[in-house]
C-alpha cells in the first residue's frame, strides 16, 4: 500500500536525524530520574492511606511518571516541524505525491517511539528500587502510553501549523500540559482530592490512562478502568490526529 511505503520511508528518515545526536534521548530522561530520586522517597509512608491502593507506593507512583513523561516529551515535538516549516521541508513535501496523512504520522510514530524507549528505561531504571509489576500488564501499558504519546504530539503539531511561530508554541503548550498532568493525579490519586478537583478530573483524557495503567502494573487485567483507558485515549488519539491532519491540508491550501 502507498500510504504504508510513504509512512515507513517518512518514518526512518526521521529516526535517523533523531538518532544523529542520541543524547537528546537521554537528556530528557534528567527530570523523571530527578523524580524518582528526590520525590519517590516522600511517598514512602503513603502506604496506608485511604484512596491508595495496592501493589505499594511504587506501583502508584512509576506508571504516573511515564503518563508524565508520555505528555511532557510528546507536548514539545511542534518546535521541530515549526524548523521544518521554515526550512521549506513541509511545502516540498506538501506538493509531492506522498500522502499528507504519512507526513504527520512519520513523525508522530517517530516521536511515539522514543516516548517508549524512554519509559522502558524508566521503568528499568525503577525496578532496583523495589518496583514489581505484571510483564504482560506492562506491555499493554505501554500501548497506553504510545496512544498518550500520540495524542500530545498531535496537538503539538497542529498548534505549531497554526502558529509557525516558537514565541506562539512555547506558552500554549506550557499552559496545556501542566494542568493536563496535574489534573491526571500523575502522582497522587485523584481519590485523595476534593470532589470538586475529582470532577474536573474526569474531564481529562489522561486520568483514565493513569488509571488503567496503574491496574496493568498490579496485573489487575479485569479492572474495568483498563478498557475505559483504551476505549478514551483511542478515540482522543483518533480525534486529534484529525484536526492536526485538518491544520495541515488548510496550510496546503
Amino acid at each position: 500500500m502507498k500510504l504504508l511505503r510513504d509512512i515507513r520511508l517518512l518514518y526512518m528518515d526521521s529516526m535517523r536525524h533523531s538518532f544523529k545526536n542520541p543524547m537528546l534521548i537521554f537528556l530528557s530522561l534528567f527530570q523523571p530520574l530527578m523524580f524518582m530520586l528526590l520525590y519517590m522517597p516522600l511517598l514512602g509512608g503513603l502506604g496506608a492511606v485511604p484512596g491508595i491502593t495496592g501493589g505499594g507506593t511504587l506501583n502508584l507512583f512509576i506508571p504516573g511518571l511515564l503518563v508524565m513523561q508520555a505528555i511532557f516529551e510528546g507536548g514539545f515535538v511542534g518546535f521541530s516541524l515549526i524548523d521544518d516549516i521554515r526550512s521549506g521541508l513541509i511545502n516540498r513535501l506538501l506538493v509531492t505525491p506522498v500522502s499528507r496523512s504519512a507526513i504527520l504520522l512519520g513523525k508522530i510514530l517517530r516521536d511515539t517511539t522514543v516516548v517508549l524507549m524512554q519509559c522502558v528505561l524508566i521503568t528499568l531504571v525503577a525496578l532496583p528500587f523495589g518496583l514489581s509489576l505484571n510483564p504482560v500488564g506492562f506491555l499493554l501499558s505501554l500501548v497506553l502510553y504510545a496512544l498518550m504519546g500520540i495524542i500530545m504530539s498531535s496537538i503539538s503539531y497542529g498548534f505549531a501549523l497554526i502558529y509557525k511561530s516558537d514565541d506562539s508554541l512555547a506558552p500554549t503548550m506550557n499552559t496545556l500540559t501542566l494542568p493536563i498532568s496535574l489534573l491526571a493525579g500523575i502522582f497522587l490519586p485523584l481519590a485523595l482530592a476534593p470532589l470538586w478537583l475529582q470532577y474536573l478530573g474526569k474531564i481529562n483524557p489522561f486520568s483514565y490512562g493513569v488509571d488503567a495503567t496503574r491496574e496493568l502494573f498490579m496485573g489487575n487485567f479485569l479492572n474495568v478502568n483498563i478498557l475505559v483507558g483504551f476505549v478514551v485515549l483511542g478515540v482522543m488519539a483518533v480525534a486529534v490526529f484529525y484536526w492536526t491532519l485538518y491544520q495541515l491540508n488548510k496550510m496546503a491550501k
